[in-house]
């Protein structure tokens, strides 16, 4: 098996180079690792460190968290993050807590060692999804504990198959497995492996912290000013947008409708703009009487975590595409939660729903139709939204937990 492994990752590298031509995520992973290994040959770290290793944007919010509370509670520490993704790397290249950012080079034996000799790492991290044969071999072989963070498993993951063995030993490699349920950990005691703790998911200490370091806008709280029924629709696709759009120009109640799109560009707005009928604005352009506008277009990033305080109820978007997005942005803040039928593979949609902080529409009638009962039932709404607010803080402390269990002994 280690030898097909091999030939995967040997294919996968050979298909990087032929890619990268014309693929710009292609051309910034093989050009970023080339830098990382670089910049691996002059690296000088002294004293205890870090290494925590995330696949992407969504991993890296799980794993910092922990990051801030390292340089927090324990500043003699450096920490080095890596990613796999150029869409991780690219956006958090420069964040300032970590003292060394890099792309994880291929996982080969080579590769492993010299990383790992380079870095020398007191603690590893790898959060959620990642999991490397030869980095982990390596790491055990140095006998550096690593442990797995806000990890999540089912049933029909490879682990728990009959001819799983060889990815088994893998997860044997790590000293503790962090696990955010107790179904993952019911499936690893049920191959033997005991070596875990369900403690949560860093997101939701992560979601708490940003909820309370949001920002105020003045133009949104003067658009929302003349309505208490706002709805703040977060990563919109544009089959979200259609559902969306059919409903606000549909009512006429005093119901407000906050867009902020998955995608900003240029022309994705104007698809936007050309299918409103209604009064509207985009945040870049402003509006003199805000207040008289229906529809507010999010044309920026940086601002859909702070902006979900101005609503009602929160529609996620992605659901009628590959699966919905952040939820617990908004879950924070008290506020029902709808989304798309795609949610099944995320646990905190289902858990929304089980809770009844949530639910999901399969199309515009049934969005219609639950958007209006929910006007129409003010206690109904209030309910929700408690639920949502209550899940949420059920779910921290996880980080907490980490800390303590791992750090708080140093």
């Amino acid at each position: 098996m280690t030898l097909l492994y091999n030939i995967g990752i040997g294919a996968y590298s050979i298909a990087l180079k032929l890619l990268a031509s014309f693929n710009v995520k292609a051309k910034l992973l093989q050009e970023g690792r080339k830098e990382t290994q670089r910049r691996l040959k002059e690296l000088r770290l002294e004293g205890k460190v870090v290494w925590i290793h995330a696949a992407s944007l969504g991993e890296f919010e799980q794993g910092r968290p922990i990051i801030e509370k390292i340089k927090e509670q324990h500043p003699d520490y450096k920490v080095v993050l890596t990613f796999f993704s150029p869409s991780g790397y690219e956006v958090r290249k420069n964040f300032d807590l970590a003292d060394h950012v890099l792309y994880l080079p291929a996982d080969t034996r080579r590769n492993a060692k010299a990383f790992i000799q380079a870095v020398n790492p007191e603690k590893v991290f790898f959060i959620k999804y990642e999991f490397w044969h030869h980095f982990l071999r390596e790491l055990a072989k140095c006998r550096v504990p690593v442990y797995g963070v806000s990890m999540i498993f089912r049933k029909e993951q490879t682990f728990f198959k009959s001819y799983g063995g060889w990815f088994r030993n893998m997860l044997k490699t790590f000293d503790k497995l962090y696990v955010q349920d107790e179904m993952s950990g019911n499936l690893l005691a049920g191959i033997g492996i005991n070596n875990y703790s369900v403690a949560g998911d860093t997101r939701f200490d992560r979601v708490r912290t940003i909820a309370g370091e949001s920002k105020d806008f003045e133009l949104i709280e003067r658009f929302v000013a003349s309505s208490q029924k706002v709805i703040v629709a977060g990563s919109t696709w544009a089959p979200d947008e259609d559902v969306l759009i059919n409903y606000i120009q549909k009512v006429n109640n005093g119901v407000k409708l906050i867009i902020a799109p998955h995608e900003i560009h240029r022309e994705h707005i104007k698809q936007i703009e050309d299918k409103l009928n209604v009064p509207f604005f985009r945040y870049t352009e402003g509006a003199t009487e805000p207040d008289k506008a229906r529809v507010l277009i999010v044309d920026t990033i940086g601002m859909l975590s702070s902006i979900y305080k101005y609503g009602q109820v929160a529609y996620i978007g992605g659901g009628f595409g590959v699966g919905i997005h952040n939820t617990l942005e908004a879950a924070t803040y008290g506020m029902s939660v709808l989304f798309g039928p795609n949610y099944r593979k995320f646990k905190e949609a289902r858990d929304l729903i089980e809770c009844k902080g949530g639910f999901s529409v399969k199309d515009a009638n049934e969005f219609n139709r639950q958007m209006e009962s929910l006007w129409d039932e003010p206690d109904t709404l209030k309910a929700m939204s408690a639920n949502a607010r209550q899940y949420v803080d059920s779910m921290c402390g996880a980080t907490s937990l980490i800390m303590a269990e791992l750090f708080d002994k140093d």
